[in-house]
């Protein structure tokens, strides 16, 4: 989508401090961090959110969870972290295109909020 942050950044039209990247995603620091580790895991592919999901996209937001897991091991932060999908303006999403959050690297509480 042209008009669409994520995009952009996925495109390399604007910066941003890059952690990871394969085929199907690409992971970078989020500019406003809750923990230690925060990145953003964008699926390449423009999907919206998840409630615009479909059965088409379950590969690829598993995908977005699996590289997750593989960034977390890799910053050894096995022991507690959390992945975050918000869907729609009432959870915060503030970027409508599908991202998972991978906050860690502190002790996290419960109920986050």
């Amino acid at each position: 989508m042209d008009n669409c942050l994520f995009c952009k950044i996925v495109r390399g039209e604007i910066p941003s401090k890059k952690v990871y990247e394969d085929e199907h995603t690409f992971v970078f620091e989020d500019i406003d961090p809750k923990a230690p580790t925060h990145v953003l895991i964008v699926p390449k592919k423009h999907i919206e959110g998840l409630n615009k999901a479909t059965s088409e996209d379950a590969e690829i937001i598993g995908r977005c969870h699996l590289t997750a897991a593989k960034i977390a091991r890799e910053r050894q932060i096995e022991d507690g972290y959390r992945t975050v999908l918000n869907v729609g303006p009432k959870s915060g999403q503030s970027v409508f295109h599908l991202h998972v959050h991978l906050l860690g690297g502190r002790d996290l509480r419960w109920p986050p909020g």
